[in-house]
């Protein structure tokens, strides 16, 4: 190597340390043609609904524009976590009735032989048939049936899409709520609200885009891993924000430090952050410095828009809220804000929905009615919100649990209260809303709704057809994660999108 070569290496090399330790102030106080321009974009993004050209480049939360036309530009998901009986709710089997609480027939017991039953023991009794007490009639101009546990949600019966033929290969609540809502039965998976705020970003720059609301008393059996991130950048993971309390926990400043302070202190943090950046490269360190910036942002933006009592009086009654308590009622009417002020995807898990029937709270007839109650209402009155403000035709909305319920009762230990057990060949779910045919009533089970007959329907197929509805193409949609393209749809062509669901 001569001596020119090597002087201008060194050249090239001091140069890099000089721009390595220009500090912010060196580098705001030398620009001053672009200063103007600066200062207009930090205030553009601090109003709220940041665009793609008003936000920074290096926010992972940027809005995108789907690759395929969209039906969709945002999701509320309603988890009933524990399994909600469709034989009370939405499909009636007469046979089941008529052979209320007689030993199972049988060709069926042959069946159940062959099955991995939860808690069903086979060698204890022979099971007897569970008909439903509930009545149920047709709704809507389709003739959905619904129950009457469900008098308000069948006043939008023709706003929904009927699936009772939705299967799972899961029959335990964690694995198959895991499996519904990140594609793998394991920990380890991205949720779907993750994947949809990476592939799309958040309208609102103050706002997560991924929000996650629970109620019920506690988390789903899953936890927490049903709105985390996976392989994903763990920006895109859910947050959950609290209808009592503090909205979100540690967003507040701790004793002794005001808001100057803490955005003094949050400079100096991305001033270390970046030259860590720049040194190692890692994307983790950029989501870092971008969910410090966010965190300070939300601690204006959440607790306006979490604050139920700015809504109207008669608002709050429609929806049967409670300001201040942790509620599904509350937690509907908060999709609603959070959807006006554009959050991607919210995700609401209510506890409570696996009824054994092994107490008086887990009895189809003393404990479900209560439970019915508490969303009945709520559910129907965010649907006609949503219409009324014209936000229904691209929000989807997606109800249903992780597994279905047997046609038998399960009888626990001797137990008199009615129940019933884990099942996860056949259950039933609806869509709404964005891009989805209301009125629609898709598959069928047999007389004594153990199998599915008509139109089977697997989690990976739900999955395609939200991701769809989204303007993606379910199996272009990877992430290149320990050697392979990551599907939420798995790495198998198993998720077909159900076009019958489609308007």
């Amino acid at each position: 190597m001569n001596r020119a070569h090597r002087s201008e290496i060194a050249d090239a090399d001091m140069r890099r340390r000089r721009l390595r330790a220009i500090t912010r102030r060196h580098f705001l106080g030398t620009c001053h043609l672009g200063l103007g321009a600066i200062a207009l974009n930090s205030l553009l993004a601090e109003a709220g609904r940041g665009t793609q050209d008003t936000r920074l480049a290096t926010d992972p939360l940027t809005p995108k524009q789907p690759p395929l036309p969209a039906k969709a530009k945002r999701v509320v998901y309603l988890h009933m976590s524990g399994g909600p009986p469709q034989q009370e709710l939405f499909d009636y089997k007469p046979a089941l009735v008529q052979l209320n609480m007689q030993p199972c027939p049988d060709a069926l017991l042959d069946v159940l032989k062959k099955e991995r039953l939860a808690f069903i023991d086979l060698k204890a009794r022979r099971p007897k048939i569970l008909g439903t007490p509930y009545k149920f009639a047709p709704r809507g101009a389709a003739g959905t049936l619904i129950s009457e546990l469900l008098p308000h949600l069948s006043e939008v019966a023709d706003d929904l899409a009927v699936i009772r033929s939705v299967r799972t290969d899961q029959f335990n609540h964690a694995p198959a709520e895991l499996l519904l809502h990140t594609g793998t039965p394991r920990f380890g998976g991205a949720s779907i609200g993750s994947w949809v705020t990476w592939g799309l970003g958040s309208e609102n720059a103050n706002l997560p885009g991924f929000v996650v609301l629970v109620s019920g008393g506690t988390d789903p059996t899953a936890g927490k891993s049903l709105w985390g991130s996976g392989f994903l950048p763990s920006v895109y993971q859910g947050v959950q924000c609290r209808s009592e309390g503090d909205p979100i926990l540690f967003a507040t400043n701790p004793s002794g430090m005001n808001r100057d302070v803490r955005r003094r202190s949050l400079d100096a943090l991305r001033e270390l952050n970046e030259l860590e950046l720049q040194q190692f490269g890692d994307p983790e360190t950029l989501t870092r410095i971008n969910q410090f910036e966010l965190a300070f942002r939300m601690q204006t933006a959440v607790p306006e828009v979490m604050d139920l009592s700015r809504e109207p009086e008669p608002v709050r009654e429609a929806y049967g809220v409670e300001p201040g308590k942790e509620s599904f009622a509350n937690n509907c009417l908060l999709v609603r804000r959070l959807l006006e002020q554009g959050v991607r995807y919210v995700q609401l898990f209510d506890w409570g929905w696996d009824f054994h029937g092994v107490s008086k709270d887990t009895d189809i007839v003393q404990g479900l009615p209560d439970k019915c109650r508490q969303i009945d209402r709520p559910i129907a009155m965010l649907i006609k919100d949503l219409k009324q403000r014209g936000l229904f035709d691209d929000t989807l909305i997606v109800w249903g649990g992780e597994f279905g319920r047997t046609p038998l009762n399960e009888e626990r230990n001797g137990s008199t209260f009615l129940g019933r057990d884990h099942h996860p060949h056949c259950f039933t779910m609806w869509m709404a809303g964005g891009g989805i045919k209301g009125g629609a009533n898709l598959g069928a089970t047999d007389e004594l709704g153990y199998f599915i007959t008509e139109n089977p329907l697997g989690v990976r197929d739900l999955q395609a057809t939200i991701l769809h509805l989204l303007g993606f193409d379910p199996q272009r949609l990877v992430f290149p994660f320990q050697g392979l393209e990551q599907r939420l749809i798995g790495p198998t062509d198993e998720g077909q999108i159900r076009h019958e669901l489609l308007s």
